[in-house]
């Protein structure tokens, strides 16, 4: 199986156009897509979508162009300050890109700067905006009930490269670990994410091995995704990923196919 669910076109902050990443896909040789432009957040609009009944539509206008060469379907990435009208989707990616410090939204992955102004928001403390961000998800993921749960760890985003403030830390481990522990009451699909890979970032995708261990060892299920930008980087690295994938105990991963989540072997 061939898939990948978190792609953004040109409607937010994506490089390519839908029907580029389309054609993509086929020469690829996918079995199924699904587009998650990003939803719009009135309180950051940098890099969402403005258009989203446009988008709606021209995603349901490549299903039925291309439905005898792939599955197209139609998602979301929904921030968890920001819901949407799930109805109209025929999936939703929940992921937290913020966190709210004394009625600020403070991004986390919109550069190493603004990260830095999150921390600064914390005084500092890191493990106490840890803390602020993972509960905050939690508290989100529990009452939400996304499909799939967007790069759970996303606030380690810079740690390889710019800040080292967790990876090394026990006491931030202990924060994550019981956080993901407690979002897999909710039943959700999480999603391996090979993004911060694409852009030179990270080494292995989200979550960490450390948080999927618990998360494999919980019984977690997973759904491996790319979170692509630019139509090239389709399931970018998704052969190594399997393997690291693997060697986490996992043997199987699910994809969208038929129009459910199906379970196949990685």
């Amino acid at each position: 199986m061939l898939a990948d669910f978190h792609i953004h076109s040109t409607f937010c902050d994506g490089k390519s156009r839908l029907e580029e990443t389309v054609e993509t896909a086929i020469e690829k040789g996918f079995d199924s897509i699904g587009f998650s432009g990003h939803g719009t957040t009135e309180y950051d609009m940098r890099y969402c979508m403005k258009d989203m009944p446009s988008y709606i539509a021209e995603v349901n206008a490549l299903k039925e162009k291309y439905k005898e060469k792939i599955q197209i379907y139609l998602g979301v990435e929904e921030d968890s300050y920001a819901p949407v009208d799930r109805n109209k989707f025929d999936y939703i990616i929940g992921s937290s890109h913020y966190v709210i410090r004394n009625g600020v939204y403070y991004p986390v992955d919109s550069g190493k700067e603004r990260f830095l102004k999150c921390l600064d928001a914390f005084g500092g403390d890191h493990l106490e905006f840890a803390e602020s961000y993972y509960k905050a998800f939690c508290d989100y993921i529990s009452s939400r009930k996304p499909d799939i749960i967007g790069h759970f760890d996303l606030i380690t985003k810079y740690e390889e490269t710019d800040t080292d403030l967790f990876f090394r830390n026990v006491k931030y481990w202990k924060i994550a670990e019981n956080y993901v522990a407690e979002s897999l009451k909710s039943g959700c699909f999480y999603e391996v994410n090979t993004g911060a890979i694409a852009r030179e970032l990270r080494t292995s995708p989200y979550p960490h091995a450390r948080l999927l261990k618990v998360i494999k060892d919980g019984g977690g299920r997973i759904v491996l995704s790319s979170d692509c930008h630019f139509a090239p980087n389709l399931a970018f690295r998704f052969d190594e990923t399997k393997a690291f994938l693997r060697d986490a105990g996992f043997r199987t991963a699910f994809a969208l196919y038929n129009g459910k989540f199906v379970e196949y072997e990685i």
